[in-house]
């Protein structure tokens, strides 16, 4: 999916130009099916060729153009969710090369922890629950591809993450065999510069009207649409008309709004910490 915004993008920057695919493709040495290849995300990205292609079509402006060829060099990046194929449905995997081309990312997943959030015994408690008829390589694998997602997070070109977790996500915790590391993972994002964490009282949860995991993706460059992304149980919506954006926008304003601040979060995470080995005790 990240390849298609790409070349949905190379081919309005060439019509908006004049240019014809014959230019274009003479421009790279290439001939003109590569170009209608590129401009429909069907191939391998080549940093060179997309920045000769920008040349020809007038983008002269730094920021635009760096935002371009990260854009193609993420497009290739996203090759890795090919490996997890025979486990990943289509909407999940274009779901995961929209992430990984964001620069913004909001998301509230309710009752568990936000899967970029989530330490690897949590995901792969989670990923049990989800797939208990997974043998056990392949729920290794379901938990690979999540710590490999979890990686945007600590690049040099992070996008921003604003989660809300919900209060009753970090009481089943209680019931994982390692709650205190996931708190302090919570607590060590949520003091990163790019990262901003809310905690949504239990008290507030029957005034958000949100069934499923909710994230709405924003990009680098003004002229891609954002992007919901909203989960069911077996399926996936996932849009960017202004209408289906404005109206989960809202959705997600409101949790924001319902929840603690991220100064309070933190003060609440370190709470349970402090907590948690007596309530271990108490329990053993």
């Amino acid at each position: 999916m990240v390849g298609i915004l790409l070349g949905t993008q190379l081919r309005r920057l060439r019509k908006a130009r004049g240019i014809t695919v014959e230019v274009a493709s003479h421009a790279i040495g290439a001939s003109h099916t590569k170009i209608s290849r590129m401009e429909h995300g069907r191939v391998r990205f080549k940093a060179r060729e997309v920045a000769d292609l920008l040349t020809l079509y007038g983008v002269t402006d730094q920021h635009q153009r760096q935002t371009l060829l990260t854009l193609a060099l993420q497009a290739n990046a996203a090759d890795w969710a090919h490996y997890y194929s025979d486990l990943l449905p289509s909407w999940e995997a274009t779901y995961l090369g929209l992430e990984q081309a964001s620069s913004v990312i909001r998301t509230y997943h309710p009752q568990v922890i936000p899967d970029l959030l989530q330490t690897e015994d949590v995901a792969r408690g989670l990923q049990r629950s989800r797939h208990p008829s997974d043998c056990v390589l392949d729920l290794e694998r379901r938990v690979a591809v999540q710590m490999t997602r979890q990686e945007i997070l600590t690049d040099p070109s992070a996008p921003h993450l604003w989660a809300v977790i919900d209060q009753a996500a970090l009481w089943w915790l209680a019931g994982s065999s390692a709650p205190g590391e996931q708190i302090r993972h919570l607590i060590t994002m949520a003091e990163l510069p790019h990262v901003r964490l809310q905690m949504l009282p239990l008290s507030f949860g029957g005034q958000v009207a949100i069934s499923g995991p909710l994230t709405i993706l924003r990009f680098a460059d003004p002229e891609l649409p954002d992007v919901v992304y909203h989960q069911q149980q077996t399926t996936a919506l996932c849009l960017d008309s202004d209408e289906d954006v404005q109206h989960y926008r809202a959705l997600m304003d409101n949790v924001g709004a319902c929840a603690e601040s991220p100064i309070q979060t933190i003060k609440h995470l370190s709470a349970l910490l402090t907590n948690e080995r007596p309530q271990a005790n108490a329990a053993g």
